[in-house]
């Protein structure tokens, strides 16, 4: 019997908390946890893990924001928070090379609320940019409204914990879709 409980206590020990990896956005207002979905995008969440691993988002921001009031009238309208280090460390991301867009058709993850995804400018020029989506987010998928190229963006995980967070750094004021003054993110860290 003894035997067992040790081996029982062994299993459990060494059993991974999470199945898919974790990470936690450690900004003032709280932690947001994040699940990442390597599987499904394995490029995006490579990627991603290795920015955070070299502690790229140390002392970065959320500095940009979509809401309804902030965009044209006659623009597909989505809604979201948008980080990085665009504001912060700019010219960290010169060197890095441009992720292949793992589209919302090919990984099946789609824009929802709570969705994390890449920002990017052309198909495989995203680095260390991304957004949050609040509410569902279909103009932002593969053949979605919101973007020229029709190839979306790619999601590559979810908000698990800190919704609430992200609806209030989504609160905070704003000048012309850009937060003022921007949401300081602590860090990003594996979880």
């Amino acid at each position: 019997m003894k035997k067992f409980f040790i081996i029982a206590l062994l299993f459990f020990a060494c059993k991974p908390k999470h199945v898919n990896p974790h990470v936690l956005i450690q900004t003032g207002f709280g932690d947001i946890e994040v699940e990442l979905y390597p599987k499904q995008a394995p490029k995006t969440v490579a990627a991603f893990l290795s920015y955070v691993d070299s502690g790229y988002y140390e002392r970065c921001n959320f500095y940009r924001v979509l809401s309804d009031e902030n965009q044209p009238s006659n623009a597909p309208k989505t809604e979201l928070i948008q980080g990085g280090i665009w504001k912060t460390k700019k010219n960290a991301t010169l060197h890095l090379k441009g992720i292949e867009n793992e589209t919302t058709q090919q990984t099946g993850i789609l824009h929802t609320n709570g969705t994390i995804s890449l920002a990017r400018l052309e198909p495989g020029t995203a680095t260390t940019e991304f957004f949050i989506c609040i509410g569902n987010q279909p103009g932002l998928n593969y053949g979605g409204e919101n973007i020229a190229d029709k190839q979306g963006y790619a999601a590559f995980g979810r908000v698990v914990k800190g919704m609430d967070i992200v609806k209030n750094i989504y609160k905070q004021n704003e000048n012309n879709q850009y937060f003022d003054p921007p949401v300081p993110i602590i860090n990003i860290v594996r979880e």
